[in-house]
């Protein structure tokens, strides 16, 4: 790891003017920042630390809930109002990472982690997203892990946040800070496709600052739920995942989300999926349309074509819970 600077910020305007400087990013529990500076994907000259700016609450607001960038993922899956109401959004959390690591890692920070692409992780191979126009080792190489939809000719590695999924599915909002001031950004909006940039990973500009987010009352969040299938029980990221928030009125879906990890470039919502089952009655065939529309386009490769058909079981079991179908 490169020699950098290191800056305790004491206020959040002294956090955006150095960090609106090159060379220069933000640390708060520092769990995936560092490894990447450490094995070379990244490399930054100054380090802003920013766990003194007081943004690691949770607070009700109008029924929904404002979860600090700096609350760590373990306090998040522990407060009883998240657990009761967005299931999701606990279940999510704890699915992720180890014990040690939920207790360091920060909400804002969760939703920033990058790739775990061995290709991206390895400063020996090449990468798009870390050495733009040097290739994508992935889509004729080892693809496993990687994408089956949203990716490019550049890029089809996976985005790895549970948490983001489980986002996704409750609509939630990402407030921003930064030099231009205030901004709210949309969950499903925050991250990016490859396209031809996928160094371009998110719609943060120079210096912006997550300073929290915002999770709106729904009557969906209540009966929400989160699905992760993975090679071994802990530490280890999705193969697929699947996050659910629906409402079920007289038998049939009123309303309905669904997002998906271990599949897309980034978080996943399947509106072609949510159209499937809006208005029908929750049974195996509108299911089984819902999976079918949500792989429509998917482009599997040699690696991981078996993930069209386990997204799409993972969807029916969770489905399957919520309207007690057997």
């Amino acid at each position: 790891m490169r020699a950098f600077g290191y800056t305790a910020a004491t206020s959040e305007a002294a956090a955006i003017a150095l960090a609106a400087q090159p060379g220069t990013t933000y640390i708060a529990g520092g769990t995936d920042l560092l490894n990447l500076m450490r094995d070379g994907a990244e490399q930054h000259g100054h380090l802003v630390d920013i766990n003194h700016l007081g943004l690691a609450g949770v607070t009700a607001d109008n029924g929904g809930l404002r979860i600090g960038a700096l609350a760590r993922m373990s306090q998040v899956a522990a407060d009883p109002r998240v657990r009761r109401g967005c299931p999701v959004l606990s279940q999510a959390l704890l699915a992720s990472a180890s014990p040690q690591v939920r207790n360091m890692a920060s909400i804002g920070g969760n939703l920033l982690q990058r790739t775990r692409c061995g290709y991206f992780r390895d400063p020996g191979s090449a990468c798009n997203k870390r050495d733009p126009g040097s290739g994508c080792p992935a889509i004729e190489g080892q693809n496993r892990i990687h994408a089956i939809v949203g990716g490019s000719g550049h890029c089809i590695a996976t985005h790895p946040s549970d948490l983001a999924v489980a986002l996704v599915a409750l609509d939630a909002v990402v407030q921003l800070a930064g030099p231009g001031g205030p901004r709210a950004v949309p969950i499903a909006d925050f991250h990016l496709l490859p396209g031809d940039t996928p160094d371009v990973e998110n719609v943060l500009r120079p210096g912006e600052l997550i300073v929290r987010v915002d999770v709106p009352s729904s009557p969906l969040a209540e009966h929400s739920r989160y699905l992760k299938l993975r090679d071994r029980a802990t530490f280890e990221f999705a193969v697929v995942s699947v996050a659910t928030a629906l409402r079920v009125r007289r038998r049939r879906v009123e309303d309905v989300r669904l997002a998906f990890g271990g599949i897309g470039t980034k978080p996943w919502r399947s509106r072609a999926a949510e159209d499937a089952l809006r208005g029908r009655p929750l049974t195996a065939d509108s299911i089984a349309d819902a999976g079918r529309a949500l792989v429509r386009d998917a482009v599997p490769r040699h690696d991981n074509a078996f993930k069209v058909e386990l997204v799409q079981r993972a969807l029916t079991g969770v489905l399957s819970e919520h309207g007690g179908i057997r």
